[in-house]
Order: C-alpha cells, then sequence, then structure tokens
C-alpha cells in the first residue's frame, strides 16, 4: 500500500538556503536538504485502486504559474513544546486555490477530507520530547528574519514514501503542469 503526499519541489538554491539554517539541537532530526518540499497535501496509506483515482483526478487540476517566497521560521503544534521546526511561505492567494483544488481532486478520489486548516510551510526537523527548549528559541530568534527569493510555480508531484530508520524516502509517482 502506497503512502502518498502531493508537494511542490524547491530548487537547489532554495534547498541550500534552507539547509544552512541547520543548527545542532540535542533531538533534532533535519530533513535532508535533498527531500526538502512543499506539502500541499498529506494523503496517507491507499490501495491500488484510489491510488489509481488519485493520479487520475489530479490531472484535472488546473493552474497558472505563480510565485511563491519563503518566509520566516516557526514551530508546530502553536502554544505547547515544538515538535516540528519550519520555514514559512508568504500568503499566496494562488498557492491557496492550487491546494485547495489539489483537495478536491483527492476527496473526488474517495480520500478523506483533510479537516485541519492548511499552513503552508517547509519542514526543517522532527523534535524528540527531549530537545532543549532554549536551543529551539535560539533557532527561532536567530532565524525569525529568514527569507528566500520568489519560486515560480509551474508544477506539483504526487509522491510515495516509504518509512525507514533514517526517516523517509520520497518517489515522484507522477508530475502535474501547469496549463
Amino acid at each position: 500500500m502506497p503512502r502518498l503526499f502531493v508537494a511542490i519541489d524547491l530548487p537547489e538554491d532554495i534547498r541550500d538556503s534552507l539547509a544552512d539554517l541547520y543548527l545542532a539541537i540535542p533531538g533534532a532530526r533535519w530533513v535532508n536538504s535533498d527531500q526538502l518540499h512543499l506539502t500541499l497535501r498529506f494523503i496517507g496509506d491507499v490501495d491500488e485502486l484510489a491510488f489509481n483515482r488519485v493520479m487520475d483526478n489530479l490531472r484535472g487540476v488546473i493552474f497558472k504559474p505563480f510565485l511563491i517566497s519563503l518566509y520566516g521560521v516557526g514551530y508546530f503544534p502553536p502554544r505547547r513544546k515544538p515538535n516540528v521546526l519550519w520555514a514559512g511561505i508568504k500568503e499566496s492567494p494562488e498557492l491557496l486555490r492550487l491546494q485547495a483544488a489539489i483537495e478536491r481532486a483527492i476527496v473526488k478520489s474517495g480520500c478523506e477530507p483533510d479537516h485541519r486548516n492548511f499552513h503552508a510551510h517547509v519542514t526543517l526537523a522532527r523534535l524528540r520530547d527531549d530537545a532543549p527548549l532554549g536551543r529551539i528559541t535560539d533557532f527561532l530568534a536567530v532565524n525569525a528574519l529568514f527569507s528566500a527569493p520568489g519560486i515560480e510555480v509551474t508544477e506539483f508531484h504526487l509522491y510515495s514514501s516509504t518509512l525507514n530508520a533514517e526517516g523517509a524516502t520520497h518517489h515522484i509517482e507522477a508530475s502535474y503542469h501547469v496549463a
């Protein structure tokens, strides 16, 4: 059963800029720079039939090229002990429209709707419970004004993900380009 998600890839220079933010924080597992991406929808485990329906329905998502920009850093969950560090994406109506169209295509495929609010971000690290809050606060303070130049979005991808001891390995199953 494949474990699926839909994402926008980041150019190498942007991934390198994000990797430059990494800080030695005990209990942090940083995402390999070659796997940094902007997740538009996590789907999860699906059977072969649902996999094929998702692939087909995503072909119907129509969008025009647009720009996104990275800005700032933060953590999840808000107002509690952090377990994920992320780089933010500046508000983009075009990105929200694309994400909503992808959500509709996935639900049309028979998958459960995602009831969480979409928060555009790039996951940088996952934190264990023993990660020192002081080091996390240092990371957030030092990188609060992080920004990266605009990224033109002309495609998105359907990925499969395999979990292993080192983290996850991602594989592009299908790519979808602007109309």
